[in-house]
Order: C-alpha cells, then structure tokens, then sequence
C-alpha cells in the first residue's frame, strides 16, 4: 500500500542518506523503516533502493517516486494547514533557510512578530551560506529562503525585500582611523579577511570589484573565514581588513571598535531577497509569511 506516512518515511531516508538515521527522525526502530520501504516496492514492483553498497543510493525508479512524493508531501502539508485554517487554527511548521545576515539580524524579530498573528506556529531556521540555503531551498529542506545575493535558477523568483551596503571597516588604532576615504589601490595591498566561497558577502563584493575592472583575486587576502562574527573577531584582532553588512557592526561602531572607511567613487549596496521555488505549492502558512514578510520590510 502506498500511503502519505510512507512516503514521508521515503523521503526522510532519501534526505538523510540512511536507513538508521531515519529511522531516529521518524521515531521507529529501523526494521520497521524498512518494512515500509518493503511494502512500498511490493506495491510498485520496483526496487527503490541499490543495496550493493554500503551507501545508500537510489534506483532510476526511486529517484522517479522521489520527485513525486516530495510534490505530494508538500501538497498534503498544505491541504492539512487549510483545513486547520478553516477550523480558526492558525498553526503550522515553517521551515526557512537564511544567510548568515539576514539569519541573524532580519529573520528573528520578524519571526517573533509573525509568531503574535500564529501563535501555533513552529519554526525552524537553519543558517547556512547563500549557496547552501539556496541548494536547501530547490532540494526541499526548507519552504523558502532569504539570502544577500542572487543565484539564477529557472526555479526560483526572488523578491527584493530589504537593501543593504557592504562597508569597509577597519580596527580601532588602524593608520586609516583618521582618514574619511581611502583609493581601492590602497585597499588592495592592505591585509584583507575574506569570507569563504559561497556567502553572499563574497559573492556580492566579487561581482562589484569585477564590474569596475577589479580582480578579486588580487586582494591581499590573509585570512578566509566562515561568517561575519569571524570577519569582525578577525578585524578586531587586527589581523586585516574587510567588507561588512553595516546591519551587523551597528553594536561595534556606538562602542568604537571598528570604523568605516569610505572607498572613492565605489559603493557596495546590494538587496536582501525573499527566495521561493515556484514549481512548489505554497502552504497556507508558507504564503502567508511570505506576504507579511514583504509588507513589513517595504513600507
């Protein structure tokens, strides 16, 4: 028999890449996972699963049903979120893939204000890089995403819901601490702190410098790390210099720990995006943030 429990049980050992750890996601012990996965290929007549290896790889038929059954797990989630709608409930799971900007200085006050209008609402939230969020979006582990860049894909629409700048900052005590504006010549033989590849920081701040003539990778670059407190700890510690989100140094600047330097004749603004998959069915739940997100960022 082929029923939505299943299927969601298939989708999770798809997602975790193993029996064992889906069966601790779904709650059951793993001879009953796989007692599912049975029944399903009895049903279908069809292997799911190559099992000649250690690693858990999908058949041409199971990767068929896992395209399917992700569209009808989402179109179930949904139908159930309606009729709870309908009945005057207003909950729901929202899974939302962020940056590491938004993920931290956007998403959770809005979240706790959407929280007050769904008081039954569950959120998850994972914050990854932009290129990460984004491949969680389109391989359905989250509902939606808003990141600082944009990563083309005929699947996806982005909506630009807050503008942003990438400043450049400098530690207390720098040679530049008391000069407004410095030459990009300068900038490129200062020690620079990189973030890594795949943020949208690095991938914003890359299209800027080769827009105006720039190689990226002519910058001094003595450090590359993995997120904005690692550029600012970095920066303090006087290891380099670097491009910032101004959303995330507001604290440093009132304390003077960093400041900002102005670089002639270029500026770093960029957009924060809301991301959806448009070849998915929305949730009630999904949509509805969506809207709130929107309404709330542009007036």
């Amino acid at each position: 028999m082929l029923d939505i429990h299943r299927l969601k049980i298939f989708i999770k050992i798809v997602e975790l890449k193993s029996f064992k750890m889906a069966a601790k996601a779904c709650w059951l012990t793993q001879p009953t996972v796989s007692q599912h996965v049975a029944a399903i290929e009895s049903f279908l007549g069809l292997k799911l699963f190559d099992r000649n290896s250690k690693e858990i790889h999908l058949t041409q038929a199971g990767q068929l049903l896992y395209r399917y059954a992700t569209e009808i797990s989402a179109l179930f989630d949904a139908l159930s979120q309606s009729f709870e709608l309908f009945k005057g409930k207003k909950i729901g799971t929202l899974n939302l893939g962020a940056s590491t900007i938004p993920g931290d200085y956007i998403v959770p006050h809005l979240l706790g204000e959407f929280k007050h209008l769904y008081p039954g609402l569950k959120t998850n939230v994972l914050i990854r890089d932009s290129k990460d969020v984004i491949q969680m979006l389109l391989d359905r582990h989250v509902d939606l995403a808003v990141v600082g860049t944009e990563i083309k894909h005929n699947r996806l629409k982005y909506t630009p819901i807050m503008p942003d700048e990438l400043v450049l900052i400098i530690p207390l005590g720098h040679r530049w601490w008391d000069i407004p504006m410095v030459e990009m010549s300068e900038v490129i033989i200062e020690p620079f702190v990189m973030r890594e590849n795949g943020s949208g920081t690095r991938l914003e701040m890359d299209k800027k410098l080769k827009s105006i003539g720039i190689d990226p990778s002519n910058l001094n670059v003595v450090a590359e790390v993995g997120s904005t407190t690692a550029v600012k700890e970095a920066v303090e510690s006087r290891l380099g210099i670097s491009f910032v989100s101004r959303l995330s140094i507001e604290k440093e600047l009132k304390l003077a720990i960093f400041k900002t330097v102005r670089v002639r004749d270029i500026v770093f603004s960029r957009w924060f995006y809301l991301v959806r998959d448009i070849f998915r069915t929305s949730s009630p739940l999904c949509s509805s943030f969506s809207k709130y997100l929107i309404e709330r960022t542009q007036t």
